[in-house]
């Protein structure tokens, strides 16, 4: 299993290395590339974004550019399903580059343990006041409360909005 996850790792870092161009020359950036099991299925989950927003034919455009050039570098050697994707408004935030970028937005963070400093609680929501990348901490405002949270203590965080 230790090897299947590395080998699952590197596939996703090679595939995001080879479709980062063709993004950028369509005027998409990579939001997250994903190799993953389900089951007996493999997934190959490349999700993109862009200042204007993902529709599905901005999918559809950029799974027909990554086709060839996939099937070229053939860096994935069982078969697998290509889905392309838009991050949605309640995105997964999981890179620092993430955090900068979501700097004064509402998001909710799932922790691994219950957090004393704000409320004893294992699911926070606020707005991420600024981002540490040197100490990889998230400052959130989380009602009157500022919480200074490692990212490593966060299970899981995602850009929260009401519907």
């Amino acid at each position: 299993m230790a090897n299947e996850k590395r080998n699952v790792r590197n596939v996703a870092g090679t595939v995001w290395e080879l479709v980062d161009p063709i993004a950028e020359e369509l005027g998409y950036v990579i939001w997250d590339v994903e190799f993953v099991r389900e089951g007996s299925e493999w997934y190959l989950r490349i999700t993109i974004d862009s200042d204007d927003g993902i529709s599905i034919d901005d999918c559809e455009r950029f799974h027909r550019a990554i086709d060839a050039p996939l099937d070229e570098v053939d860096p994935i050697e069982q078969a697998y399903h290509l889905e392309v994707s838009s991050p949605g408004i309640e995105r997964v935030l999981k890179y620092p580059w993430h955090f900068t970028v979501f700097v004064g937005g509402d998001i909710a963070v799932k922790l691994y343990a219950p957090l004393p400093e704000a409320g004893n609680t294992k699911q926070l929501r606020g707005i991420l006041t600024s981002y540490d990348e040197e100490e990889d901490i998230l400052h959130l405002r989380v009602g009157e409360t500022a919480v200074d949270l490692p990212r490593a203590k966060a299970a899981a965080v995602h850009a929260a909005f009401d519907f």
